[in-house]
């Protein structure tokens, strides 16, 4: 491990020793389903310390960057993970379509949402609204990979796009993959239907109206949340979960 790179670890892991509350541990585990082990260092502390570490660590090309991440990435603490995609997040110089295989890998490795939703939002997400036409061939890949927190990626990519949201791709994807029974792929479809409604209603009130019977009472329930009470009503009556 480069030397940056092993020192950033030795920081975080000493830090993370010192801020540990091991009483607090148990249940961390125990709510995220794992039985990967915390130090007990909830978020908000988490937040700070790597406030105060500053950019002490701050990688000055892609490379480091990368390695820089996977250094946090590899050790054997979920606290220590969080931290990488924290470090990874931080310097949105990085955030380039070069860096798609890292965040695929940890996608991969993490398979459960609190690792795979920061990263499918934050990282992958911000890699497709910004360069979209690099990013757009992947993303197309990804909706239809073997591994469903992959799947799961390819829809939440599109979550903070707002405006810029590149709706018809949205709904093709949704339609892709709304035959699924995986609750975190119906969670994920109405989740961005959602978002998507809060900017352009229309569309997804005429996009959904017709395939509601078909959509999952997970995905309807997320989708219509912000569509006005009557359009809300005929969604919900042309449904089969009335």
């Amino acid at each position: 491990m480069p030397p940056q790179s092993s020192e950033l670890a030795r920081y975080v892991t000493a830090q993370l020793k010192r801020l540990a509350d091991p009483a607090k541990a148990p249940a961390m585990a125990a709510y995220m389903k794992t039985t990967q082990p915390f130090f007990g260092v909830p978020t908000p502390i988490r937040t700070a310390m790597l406030k105060q570490m500053g950019d002490r660590f701050a990688p000055t090309d892609q490379k480091t960057y990368a390695r820089s991440v996977m250094a946090l990435w590899e050790l054997p603490h979920r606290e220590e993970r969080y931290c990488a995609i924290a470090f990874a997040r931080r310097y949105g110089q990085f955030i380039m379509p070069v860096s798609l295989p890292l965040y695929e890998r940890m996608i991969r490795e993490g398979a459960w949402w609190d690792f795979v939703d920061e990263i499918a939002v934050n990282l992958v997400g911000t890699v497709y609204g910004n360069y979209r036409a690099q990013a757009r061939p992947v993303i197309e890949r990804w909706i239809d990979d073997d591994d469903m927190w992959i799947r799961r990626t390819a829809i939440l990519a599109h979550l903070k796009h707002k405006k810029e949201t590149d709706a018809a791709q949205l709904f093709e994807h949704c339609l892709k993959r709304a035959h699924e029974q995986e609750f975190f792929i119906r969670k994920a479809i109405g989740w961005v239907l959602r978002e998507t409604s809060k900017r352009r209603p229309a569309e997804v009130y005429a996009w959904l109206l017709p395939r509601a019977n078909r959509a999952s009472g997970v995905t309807l329930r997320e989708a219509v949340k912000y569509l006005d009470a009557a359009d809300r009503a005929s969604i919900l009556r042309a449904s089969r979960h009335v």
